[in-house]
């Protein structure tokens, strides 16, 4: 394989256990910032100001990673460094431009979306059709048949970023719903938390999925290796979820999210064992097989389709968050297939990049 994908590394910022490195002026504020200097927060507001000229705020590094980062500082996710900063309002004006930017953008690429009739059964059928399962090449085929051990730790790798905090970006919904739609999104989240059991909590199973296949289960290890589709698909699940007004859109990206990763997973499972892994890092594939074919009836049906039937208004919201959530989750995975596809690594040129295609002993 060649060298990891063209991008000229610059001076990392220590942020808690990890190092970042800035992808433009916005995300080199936000990292000095959070690495200690408080003069920096008066330049966010003037720097997000100064980039209307982004061309796709969905694959641009500095709006990305500054979402990325500005979001990490309400999930704590970053050894919880900045939580002094979450409600100043210099820092919330950021994101909401950020977040405007991103959003119209997104809605422009997925382009306009037919909606069912607001009804249960009506809105469940068009999420089913929406994501069943196309024939053709696909990045999770790709691992079951012809990913060697290199690939298979990017694709892990590039995974963490979400999956380390797997649920929690939907999680942001619960109090944003009533009635039946709050019931089914809590069962669903009940299970992705491991049902009390902390060992099965599937951010824990993940952490062991790394461990287990020579990898850092640290958050935030491998955020420099994560192009900017990676961090979008990421931040768009919590942009929806932190937004109010997006609780529709968040609860469609669920109902696609889960409608899409039963078949994916057992393909990935079925290549990690392949190329020789161990048990424990498939585990956390295997257990999606089996959650997320259940999951995806109650999210498609009792969530979406209850939300639907008890707001109508948010008909077209939940079309297009199932929408938004297969479009960027396809690039991203199309991405990282082409790369591949082409002798070429999918991770972004850093540091750590190096350190997983280097791999470890299986």
């Amino acid at each position: 394989m060649t060298n990891v994908m063209s991008q000229a590394p610059t001076v990392g910022y220590e942020i808690g256990d990890v190092t970042i490195e800035a992808r433009g002026p916005l995300s080199d504020a936000i990292l000095g910032l959070l690495s200690g200097d408080e003069r920096r927060i008066d330049d966010l507001v003037p720097t997000v100001g100064s980039m209307d000229a982004v061309e796709d705020a969905i694959r641009d590094d500095d709006v990305q990673l500054s979402l990325f980062l500005i979001y990490a500082v309400s999930y704590g996710s970053l050894d919880q460094i900045g939580a002094q900063w979450e409600w100043d309002t210099r820092l919330i004006e950021a994101r909401v431009a950020l977040e405007r930017m991103f959003e119209a953008e997104v809605r422009r690429q997925v382009g306009p979306i037919e909606s069912p009739a607001p009804r249960g059964p009506a809105v469940a059928e068009a999420l089913f059709e929406m994501t069943k399962p196309t024939p053709g090449p696909s990045l999770s085929r790709y691992v079951a048949r012809r990913a060697d051990e290199s690939q298979a730790r990017e694709y892990l790798a590039l995974h963490s970023i979400y999956t380390l905090r797997e649920a929690d970006a939907h999680s942001w919904t619960i109090p944003r719903l009533t009635g039946r739609a709050k019931a089914a999104l809590v069962e669903i989240q009940a299970d992705e938390y491991g049902g009390g059991e902390h060992h099965g909590v599937h951010q824990v199973m993940y952490a062991r999925t790394l461990r287990s296949a020579g990898l850092d289960d640290t958050y935030g290890r491998y955020v420099d290796a994560a192009p900017a589709i990676t961090l979008a698909g990421f931040n768009l699940m919590t942009m929806f979820g932190m937004n109010r007004r997006l609780r529709g859109a968040s609860v469609g990206h669920l109902a696609a999210f889960e409608m899409t990763s039963s078949i994916p997973c057992r393909l990935v499972a079925e290549g990690l064992r392949r190329l020789r892994f161990d048990d424990d890092v498939a585990a956390y594939y295997d257990e999606h097989v089996e959650a997320d074919a259940v999951h995806e009836q109650i999210a498609g049906r009792d969530l979406a389709g209850s939300l639907a039937e008890d707001d109508p208004a948010l008909v077209d919201d939940i079309v297009f968050g199932a929408a938004a959530c297969l479009a960027v989750e396809g690039w991203a995975s199309d991405l990282t297939l082409e790369r591949w596809e082409a002798g070429d690594s999918a991770l972004r040129e850093s540091r750590i990049a190096r350190d997983i295609t280097g791999g470890g002993a299986l």
